[in-house]
């Protein structure tokens, strides 16, 4: 088969290959997907840069991608051969991912793809999605709440404003330029800020009034918003901290309100939140209306650029790969 893949950690143009690799064979309960296309998240370029170590003998990197189901292992139902399928996590505490023709995963990792979606937005529904759900839900329905969107323009926050929307909260979004503004608006965002010309304070306050939920992009930086804004018994869930790496968090200020505070890692996070996730994505693309951004797409031989745009940042939506 026709894969990328890397032997070192390093930059892409250093270490990432494109050429021919042994094709994988399924083994007990595990699906073969003959991968259509691969999403490259910034988790796969921060891998491949260093943040894990490379799994002997090299690795394939993406989590994500869609395909068809070509081969199964022995104990799965053979009924899933010519299934179209989405993944996620492929590349978890195992060498081979989805920047390839081909790819071997548990069956709870591969998932019915909806027949309204295509497989460049299949890629689309693994890390971003899941982690928009688990920092939405995991504390219980959003209907009736408000919920802050911070980095709204972000993938995950492109996808949080519209499962927030789909379960019946009033959104608010933060953002850094009209461009990106006018790209929360459209996923339904009822308030945006951009917070390098606004008061978010003042602006979310004047909009919807206190929020119940954050989902939160940078949960240090953001902390003197956020926590100004939190209702009391609401809950910031995080996905990253970049700006301030090591928080300071308010705790004498947070103390009467008995706040939630709380970290989402997709990879790592419960089986039930996984389950719980892949429901609720389903019934939000059959009731129509979902939005994918694609920023660019790449064929496999240019998997080295596709990195690279993921890396300098500025883009707006996600960066695919089609596998040929």
């Amino acid at each position: 088969m026709l894969a990328a893949w890397y032997e070192t950690n390093g930059p892409a143009a250093d270490v990432l290959h494109v050429g021919e690799r042994p094709d994988p064979e399924p083994g007990p309960h595990e699906v073969r997907v003959r991968l259509q296309a691969a999403a490259v998240n910034p988790s796969d370029v921060k891998a491949r840069g260093g943040s894990r170590k490379v799994i002997p003998p090299y690795v394939i990197p993406g989590s994500d991608g869609a395909g068809v189901i070509d081969r199964v292992g022995p104990y799965v139902d053979p009924g899933r051969v010519g299934e179209r399928a989405w993944v996620y996590n492929a590349q978890w505490g195992r060498s081979f991912g989805a920047s390839a023709q081909w790819v071997c995963l548990p069956e709870a990792l591969v998932v019915p793809l909806p027949a309204s979606l295509d497989f460049a937005q299949g890629a689309c529904l693994g890390i971003p999605c899941m982690t928009a759900h688990r920092c939405l839900f995991a504390d219980g329905p959003v209907a009736g709440l408000n919920v802050l969107v911070t980095g709204g323009a972000g993938v995950v926050g492109h996808y949080a404003i519209q499962l927030a929307k789909w379960g019946g909260a009033r959104v608010a979004a933060t953002v850094s330029s009209p461009e990106k503004a006018a790209h929360a608006r459209a996923a339904g965002a009822d308030v945006v800020v951009d917070y390098r010309r606004s008061d978010v304070v003042r602006e979310v306050r004047a909009a919807i009034g206190g929020i119940d939920r954050v989902v939160d992009v940078d949960l240090g930086s953001n902390l003197p918003v956020t926590s100004e804004l939190l209702k009391p018994h609401g809950a910031i869930a995080a996905y990253a901290s970049t700006g301030k790496p090591v928080p300071e968090l308010p705790y004498g200020a947070w103390l009467w309100k008995n706040p939630t505070l709380r970290q989402v890692f997709v990879y790592t996070m419960p089986d039930y939140a996984k389950e719980e996730a892949i429901a609720d994505i389903t019934s939000w693309i059959e009731a129509g209306g979902a939005q994918f951004t694609i920023a660019g797409r790449y064929p496999l031989a240019q998997a080295v650029e596709a990195h690279q745009a993921v890396e300098r940042g500025g883009k707006i939506g996600q960066v695919i790969v089609d596998l040929p």
